[in-house]
């Protein structure tokens, strides 16, 4: 499955917060280096889970209100949610072992 692209807050609600399975939303921005460098350890990392979760991602310089609301205060940021709540959080370039691991240790 592909990375989910989140477009819009209502979109947010129905994918991430109402989601009946975790969802790992990264935080990111086009301008942001370390954002190029790990989306492709986020795109192995959802092919990897996904029969587990959803991975989306989700453009700060877009969707500044959602960054805001989750206190996103540097990217790349990625979140783990679990029936809608913040489970882990992982900020910074990371390799994706240690995504995943922290993806086992949270679900």
């Amino acid at each position: 499955m592909a990375v989910l692209v989140i477009n819009n807050q209502a979109e947010f609600d129905s994918k991430v917060v109402n989601s009946a399975q975790p969802v790992l939303v990264d935080f990111w921005a086009t301008w942001c280096g370390p954002c190029k460098m790990v989306a492709p350890e986020v795109e192995a990392v959802s092919e990897s889970y996904a029969d587990k979760m959803t991975v989306a991602k989700v453009n700060i310089d877009e969707l500044s209100q959602i960054a805001g609301q989750y206190s996103v205060m540097s990217i790349p940021t990625m979140v783990l949610f679990n029936k809608g709540k913040e489970v882990t959080r992982i900020v910074g370039y990371r390799p994706r072992k240690d995504i995943a691991d922290a993806i086992d240790r949270a679900i």
